[in-house]
């Protein structure tokens, strides 16, 4: 990855952080563009509509990054969001194209993280073990 691509990876991180773990939306509005198309099942239109879904999840809502890299404007992270209050965690793809040094494009693939017994590989899909 070069200088840029380091940058935006840091910068999306951060976002991710800010938005899903402190719940701090003020600083979330700052990297999260005013124009931000989101391209998801999941999740209505928009920075508002991400954010009011935010608003609307439990507080033990948290995320954690495994894979981060970056090809020009786009990063791509897997990641993992537990504490939604359902029956599986979720491993997601998330693909965000970055503008003027903020999240202004997102695509999602989202998907329940199997178990062990699920596993027909026999390997987590998160990290290098599977949750206890």
């Amino acid at each position: 990855m070069d200088k840029s691509e380091k940058r935006n990876v840091q910068i999306v991180l951060n976002a991710f952080d800010a938005l899903f773990n402190r719940r701090d939306y003020a600083t979330a509005e700052r990297f999260w563009s005013p124009s931000y198309i989101l391209h998801s099942a999941h999740i209505p239109p928009g920075r508002g509509g991400l954010f009011n879904l935010i608003k609307a999840m439990p507080d033990t809502l948290h995320y954690e990054h495994h894979v981060a890299a970056a090809s020009g404007d786009f990063t791509i992270l897997q990641g993992r969001f537990s504490g939604l209050g359902q029956r599986a965690v979720w491993v997601v793809g998330d693909i965000v194209r970055m503008e003027d040094g903020m999240l202004a494009e997102h695509w999602d693939v989202i998907q329940d993280e199997a178990t062990r017994e699920q596993s027909r590989s026999g390997l987590p899909m998160f990290g290098e073990k599977f949750p206890d």
